[in-house]
């Protein structure tokens, strides 16, 4: 019976648990967002909001416990540093998990977890829309461009080789004149 056991397994042994969180951990606090499965999340928050808590009293205790989780420095200093200070008064709920579907491969539950307070601050990559017409007459355009320039390089060679072939051939129209005068 699981009467007071707190925690998924996550189909992990202790060991393999202990690092996939601490992994998790450190990716959520030097990205703010991070994409795993639903499995995951639900057992990365309790740790992550423990983990924050913990933060907003910086004192040399507080460091070395939450450095046993994650051993990366430069997530302890930003944790401590920018997370701890944009948490401010909120009571808890640091964290939201959204549900993403399922995944293809293996369809298992997809979800983002991400820190509630940076949700706007996160680096989203532009979208572009294209339609059809735009996608079909950019390549186009390009190679006219691309076709009409190469035209103007291989006119311009002709042009320079037309006045070096006459200028020779003024020089050697010159040199046999000057042979026959001799």
């Amino acid at each position: 019976m699981r009467h007071r056991v707190k925690g998924n397994k996550i189909g992990r042994t202790a060991s393999h648990r202990k690092a996939t969180l601490s992994s998790l951990a450190t990716g959520l606090i030097l990205n703010k967002k991070i994409k795993t499965t639903d499995a995951k999340a639900r057992a990365l928050r309790p740790l992550i909001e423990g983990m924050i808590t913990r933060a907003k009293v910086d004192s040399v205790h507080n460091r070395r416990i939450i450095s046993e989780s994650i051993n990366d420095k430069e997530a302890v200093k930003t944790l401590f540093s920018e997370i701890a200070e944009k948490v401010g008064d909120r009571p808890g709920g640091y964290t939201r998990i959204v549900k993403l579907g399922k995944r293809q491969g293996d369809a298992a539950d997809i979800a983002i977890i991400e820190l509630v307070d940076f949700s706007g601050s996160v680096e989203k990559k532009p979208v572009k829309k294209r339609t059809k017409k735009e996608e079909v007459t950019t390549p186009v355009k390009e190679t006219e461009e691309s076709e009409i320039k190469d035209a103007e390089v291989i006119e311009e060679t002709v042009v320079e080789t037309k006045e070096e072939s006459t200028t020779e051939a003024d020089d050697t129209e010159s040199s046999q004149q000057e042979k026959k005068d001799e």
